[in-house]
């Protein structure tokens, strides 16, 4: 693995990144704002195992497909883009999961399943996450230690498991403020405010240039 110095780089580097909102921190957002906080912190953490997997590609060098193929690079993209664009729709749909409390939120594991294989396929399909991965990781890998491939799995998981922690913020914060409207009207607005924001990012990501 790297040294320690090189190791403390990429935290530094990585806590910059993930501390500036985008898609991951409104996508934990938007889930808190429609299901609560529960819900935003499976989300969250979905989210950051798609994050993982996706290092794992670029470790193995999958990624580099995505980066080097244009036609690879728009499905994986638009695809991603898709998947946010139903999950925004389909919250507009859930009206008996927007307004589902505390107590029914953890008396459903199939849908604590079904949230985390959601904020898992974000992860995963996010093109951007995967060149950021094949951008920087490598600046990071001491090549006269070895093992590259492991290395960037470590380096990969390090930014997963903080983007995790960063997230579970984010959302904690948002669903604090939709507890704060106990009246279900003010709760639905939010709700739907979240499920818009979702098809916003959607549309922001199909729309996004190649980075």
């Amino acid at each position: 693995m790297s040294d320690t110095a090189h190791f403390l780089a990429f935290v530094a580097a990585s806590l910059i990144l993930i501390l500036i909102p985008g898609p991951s921190v409104m996508f934990t957002v938007s889930r808190a704002l429609i299901y609560g906080r529960r819900q935003a912190v499976l989300t969250a953490w979905g989210n950051a195992a798609g994050t993982f997997c996706a290092s794992a590609l670029a470790a193995f060098g999958l990624g580099a497909l995505i980066q080097e193929s244009a036609l690879a690079f728009a499905i994986v993209k638009y695809a991603g883009a898709a998947y946010l664009i139903y999950l925004g729709v389909k919250a507009f749909r859930d009206r008996k999961g927007l307004m589902a409390t505390p107590e029914e939120e953890s008396a459903a594991p199939k849908r604590a399943l079904a949230t985390v294989a959601e904020g898992f396929m974000v992860g995963l399909l996010n093109p951007k996450t995967i060149l950021f991965f094949l951008a920087i990781l490598p600046q990071f890998v001491d090549r006269t230690a070895g093992a590259a491939t492991a290395q960037m799995l470590i380096l990969g998981g390090t930014f997963a498991m903080l983007a995790a922690l960063c997230d579970t913020v984010w959302g904690l914060v948002a669903s604090a403020v939709r507890d704060v409207f106990k009246r279900p009207k003010p709760k639905l607005v939010l709700a739907r405010t979240g499920g818009t924001a979702m098809i916003g990012l959607g549309i922001a990501a199909a729309a996004g240039e190649r980075a």
